[in-house]
């Protein structure tokens, strides 16, 4: 198997754990990497680092990794992981979903405005991640919503779909936003259409 791409899949596969998800995985790795390794390790690609030099992880040996990133709730990201082993396409979206994502990303930097943080927690982000969006970006709402979708997708990595955040949207009141939205969408379809 080409440790080149063994690489970008871990690189990908570190992009999208969150904080807390990571430390749940270094926890899982105490029997494998001692505590005082594991306290200097801040990142998915330092974990993975540590644990190719120990001999728990390579590209024909993935087994660990799998098991704990189902431990943790990760299964998108163990079928990333498990593609790469199998020489499968992994469960990614396909285009047209990512082309409705990024429409909603641009209709929601438009039209979300301070209501950012209560569509973050509808969509199910933590309050210390909806703290650090804020932080990052405390007077920019359009930079905020880009942001927010930008953590939410990684949350839900494959399974992020236009209609779930619709849904998200109504249930937060934001119905204009949510119509806009859909207007966008159609419109977009509809120019995709004629351009076939």
């Amino acid at each position: 198997m080409d440790p080149f791409q063994f690489k970008a899949v871990l690189l990908e596969i570190s992009n999208q754990l969150t904080e807390d998800q990571l430390s749940k995985v270094k926890f899982l790795c105490q029997d494998h990497i001692g505590k005082r390794s594991l306290e200097t390790i801040d990142s998915g690609t330092k974990l993975f680092t540590t644990l190719s030099e120990r001999g728990h992880l390579s590209p024909d040996d993935t087994e660990l990794l799998g098991q704990m990133l189902q431990k943790v709730g990760r299964d998108d990201l163990f079928q990333i992981l498990d593609a790469f082993v199998t020489g499968s396409r992994p469960g990614h979206q396909d285009d047209t979903e990512n082309a409705k994502l990024a429409t909603a990303t641009e209709v929601l930097s438009e039209h979300l405005g301070r209501s950012w943080r209560r569509l973050g927690r509808r969509l199910g982000l933590s309050e210390v991640k909806l703290d650090s969006i804020s932080r990052r970006h405390p007077t920019e709402l359009d930079e905020t919503a880009v942001e927010l979708l930008k953590e939410w997708r990684k949350l839900r990595g494959p399974q992020a779909c236009v209609e779930d955040l619709i849904q998200a949207l109504r249930a937060c009141d934001l119905n204009l936003t949510a119509h806009k939205l859909e207007l966008r969408i159609s419109d977009d379809a509809q120019v995709a259409n004629m351009n076939i």
